[in-house]
């Protein structure tokens, strides 16, 4: 575990301390003159329990500590330690095509995947690398690679079903292939119904094949079917499949008694790597309270000035 900053140049600014002290003592030392032209201050003080130099050196540290506090924010102070994360960097693959209404699932198929979408990202170990694609006749990006999980949850919740019909798998992993061309590991977590309409099953995998991504597809619906917008609508579990398992990855169908922990636990490899934690948000709450205790502190006379 260790710290770095990533604007180091606003360092330079500690230089102000030792000038902070130097004025702080300055001053004290003229105040101190001045009252004993003017009276016994020595005398008052041992009657009065007053102190000037130890009352105000509570100020002079409240004060450097706000300095201290101030710049390293604005330096950015980073900490860097091991954390668990998947060797994985994932692209959630939603299907928002038509035959996602279809109600074989509760509430309906769009619904359920994205609910199963979001148990899969809050099962992620901290720091991993996930995006968000929705998927017709053609993919959209809702959400670029990132760690934070509440930006991801937020992404999925925002899919809605699309008025552009068909659904294009290729496509998908065209896109996908984009956000994770930077990444060691990549991964597709595709959830649909599977009926592939555009472009062919064969094409998705040698993109997939060739950009070295493997694709775990999850088939949502049920071989029976269900009431979908425009008619019945039943699961395809044969491209998911040829998806699937041509790309190294798995395929699992789900319905709503089925546990999907066990999935995710079959997908997600844990690692140890290097994570980071920028710290500027916390100083600056630092500094805040900092600022309201000394003000607390003056206002019942603590501290002398």
């Amino acid at each position: 575990m260790y710290i770095s900053f990533t604007h180091p140049i606003y360092l330079l600014f500690l230089f102000v301390i030792p000038i902070l002290i130097f004025f702080h003592f300055f001053g004290l030392k003229n105040i101190r003159g001045k009252s004993l032209k003017f009276a016994n201050f020595n005398a008052i003080a041992r009657v009065k329990g007053i102190d000037l130099y130890s009352k105000n050196i509570y100020l002079l540290i409240f004060n450097i500590l706000f300095v201290i506090l101030l710049v390293f924010a604005l330096a950015g102070l980073t900490l860097y330690k091991e954390v668990e994360a998947s060797s994985f960097s994932f692209v959630i693959a939603v299907d928002n095509s038509g035959s996602m209404s279809a109600d074989d699932v509760s509430p309906d198929r769009i619904s359920f995947a994205k609910q199963t979408a979001k148990d899969f990202v809050n099962s992620l170990p901290y720091e991993s690398n996930i995006a968000v694609v929705s998927f017709s006749g053609e993919s959209q990006i809702e959400q670029g690679l990132t760690k934070n999980k509440q930006e991801v949850n937020y992404a999925i919740d925002n899919i809605e079903l699309s008025e552009i019909g068909g659904t294009d798998i290729y496509e998908v992993i065209s896109n996908s292939a984009d956000i994770l061309n930077n990444e060691k590991a990549k991964a597709i977590i595709l959830f649909s119904d599977g009926q592939i309409n555009i472009g062919s099953v064969n094409e998705a995998i040698n993109a997939a094949n060739f950009n070295e991504i493997l694709v775990h597809t999850f088939g949502i619906g049920t071989a029976e079917g269900g009431e979908a917008n425009y008619g019945l609508s039943k699961l395809d579990e044969d491209s998911l499949k040829s998806l699937a398992y041509n790309t190294d990855g798995k395929y699992f169908n789900i319905n709503n008694n089925r546990n999907i922990k066990d999935p995710f636990n079959e997908i997600v490899k844990p690692t140890r790597r290097l994570g980071s934690i920028n710290l500027t948000f916390y100083l600056i709450i630092a500094v805040i309270i900092l600022f309201i205790i000394k003000q607390f502190l003056l206002s019942i006379n603590k501290i002398i000035w």
